[in-house]
């Protein structure tokens, strides 16, 4: 690690580190923060000439302690208004931000679109901000190691900058403790970062935020990230060579959607990735046998996820393969038939709720409760492991509770869709499509947000060469009982 000073106009910046194992991008990424001088505008003088973004440090011959120039304008800094009359754009930064219905853009810094993307996705759950802002070192249990901590901290810190700002975010803290926590985002390639994957980054960082934000008791209610993102599987496992048959239950953070040439939708996809084939030890036979595992939905998550299973390991070329085919998927989405017997009990009171509250608005003829649906009713107010509720989940929007309590209906609206467009599965290009509070749908492409049409978001199902979705977030609609 070097350190330098740099000369900007009449200022010098003095104790700036440079990480010679980083492309020279991240060194401009954090001049930006200082100056506001977007990379692309700055003109930095070494050796031999200029600075380029992916230039060898090595090959620079820059000394520590050496003082650095750099030329270039930076962007133009909102005054506060004067005037009686206040204009949008001489509001200051974090009223703008507001005003735009949006949060800003993250920089790229050198093959970092699947993180930007994933930050992007997850970012847009009201609930894991929340909690991330109640998040201190104070709080935080013995089991929660340095670099979780300091990877939850840059997180938190990352949202709310994105919050507050109207220009793109340098992310370079977070990268630094994201690699720092997972080396293997660390990987170069001819002395470039490589591109990862997105699922990865997305596992990995929910994964290490649920460790940090989880309340030091023993109930499972006081895992945050769980209550929003966790979804119980109940399996039957069997054996058809020797009769054997086993149930288990597990916790997973997403669903898979398998594609293969039957898989035309989402919904196939889902109930291929619930069944499966699996080798083990049967005690019966005194060998490995075939066992087939069907696994059904047991508790509902606030927030589905899905990922759709496009990279594959190709034997033939011992290589990381893409299936483009197209799979599409819907805006609502009904998963009622992939739940349990117990937990499609629970779900019927509240789903005939909402079927009489929409027949209400189109001004049809409701059913009356009947003692049968008291009863199913009162099954659907059962504590929050049995019915697929958690005290998290049990939340309105905007955060107030509901004095009767809110219910679980099995169906989901999506609020966000990661993508990848590119043929090979070891480059190509991320991008985040995230549904803001107003029902608007913004375009994540690294430093550049951009309005989009609804219409638009479920064209993102492969078969080509745009970008198709890799992972697909729903949010759980409620009724009040």
């Amino acid at each position: 690690m070097l350190t330098v000073s740099v000369k900007w106009q009449k200022k010098v910046f003095e104790g700036i580190e440079i990480d010679v194992t980083l492309p020279p991008y991240v060194f401009k990424a954090q001049l930006y923060d200082l100056t506001g001088v977007p990379p692309e505008r700055q003109k930095i003088m070494v050796k031999g000439g200029l600075l380029k973004d992916d230039a060898d440090w090595s090959a620079i011959g820059v000394k520590d302690g050496q003082k650095l120039m750099m030329m270039g304008t930076a962007d133009e800094i909102v005054k506060a208004p004067e005037k009686a009359i206040v204009f949008a754009e001489d509001l200051p930064e974090e009223e703008q931000a507001t005003n735009l219905g949006y949060s800003a853009g993250l920089v790229n810094l050198g093959n970092t679109c699947y993180m930007n993307s994933t930050v992007q996705c997850l970012k847009s759950v009201p609930e894991l901000k929340s909690a991330l802002s109640n998040y201190s070192l104070a709080g935080r249990s013995n089991d929660v190691d340095q670099t979780s901590h300091m990877l939850t901290v840059a997180t938190r810190e990352l949202f709310g900058d994105l919050d507050r700002s109207v220009n793109a975010v340098s992310p370079t803290q977070f990268w630094m403790v994201l690699r720092k926590k997972f080396p293997q985002f660390s990987q170069l390639q001819n002395g470039m970062h490589m591109q990862q994957d997105a699922e990865e980054c997305w596992t990995q960082l929910l994964y290490t935020l649920s460790q940090s934000l989880k309340a030091p008791t023993s109930s499972e209610d006081s895992d945050a990230v769980k209550a929003l993102f966790g979804v119980n599987l109940r399996s039957r496992v069997h054996c058809q060579e020797s009769g054997e048959e086993s149930s288990e239950t597990e916790s997973v953070y997403s669903l898979k959607c398998h594609i293969s040439h039957e898989v035309n939708h989402l919904h196939e996809g889902l109930k291929h990735g619930l069944k499966g084939e699996l080798e083990k030890i049967s005690p019966a036979l005194g060998r490995t046998a075939i066992y087939l595992k069907e696994s059904l939905i047991d508790s509902l998550p606030r927030y589905l996820t899905v990922q759709f299973v496009r990279f594959f390991w190709k034997r033939e070329t011992n290589q990381k393969a893409k299936i483009l085919r197209k799979v599409d998927y819907p805006l609502e989405l009904d998963i009622y038939d992939l739940c349990s017997e117990d937990l499609r009990k629970k779900l019927e009171a509240p789903r005939q709720k909402l079927r009489d509250e929409e027949g209400k608005k189109l001004g049809l003829q409701t059913k009356s409760s009947s003692k049968d649906g008291d009863v199913k009713m009162t099954d659907a107010e059962a504590p929050s492991n049995e019915s697929g509720e958690s005290s998290t989940a049990a939340q309105q929007e905007g955060g107030s509770s509901s004095e009767k309590g809110t219910h679980m209906t099995g169906i989901y609206d999506l609020v966000s869709v990661l993508t990848h467009k590119g043929r090979s599965a070891d480059s190509g290009h991320y991008v985040a499509w995230v549904k803001q509070e107003s029902g608007k749908w913004i375009q994540y492409d690294d430093s550049y947000p951009s309005v989009q049409r609804e219409e638009d978001i479920t064209k993102l199902s492969g078969g080509g060469d745009w970008h198709m979705a890799y992972i697909i977030m729903y949010k759980a609609r409620f009724v009040s009982m």
